[in-house]
């Protein structure tokens, strides 16, 4: 289950901790440079210890969280909120997440006019 090795790699840990869905979505974010451990942007294969602190960028919203245990494997939500020390800011409420345009079924593409003032909203 829980092992006390000295180092894992990132991708791993990540995954382990239920920080991401899976593996590969947490290297494919290491790779993207959306991991950082200890402020520099690290590789899937970088040694994460304990102690260090993770900052990942994920679903859109920042975590800072700080390695308080190494996991290899991957263990359940309990075991893994205790591997880690979240210092990430409170997520915005809801009211703040910007709303998705809507268009009524059937009303076809949008013209040159729509798409010129959505842009128009877009950029302010």
């Amino acid at each position: 289950m829980a092992s006390d090795e000295q180092s894992v790699r990132i991708d791993s840990w990540i995954w382990s901790v239920r920080l991401t869905k899976t593996r590969s979505l947490a290297g494919t974010a290491c790779r993207a440079g959306h991991v950082r451990v200890n402020g520099e942007r690290v590789k899937p294969a970088y040694a994460v210890r304990s102690g260090d602190e993770v900052r990942l960028r994920v679903g859109g919203r920042d975590r800072i969280v700080v390695v308080s245990r190494v996991v290899k494997k991957r263990v359940g939500a309990a075991v893994a909120a205790e591997c880690f020390v979240d210092n990430s800011p409170p997520p915005p409420p809801r009211e703040e997440i910007a709303q998705v345009a809507h268009r009524d079924r059937g009303a076809g593409r949008p013209t040159k006019r729509d798409r010129r003032d959505l842009e128009r909203l877009r950029n302010g």
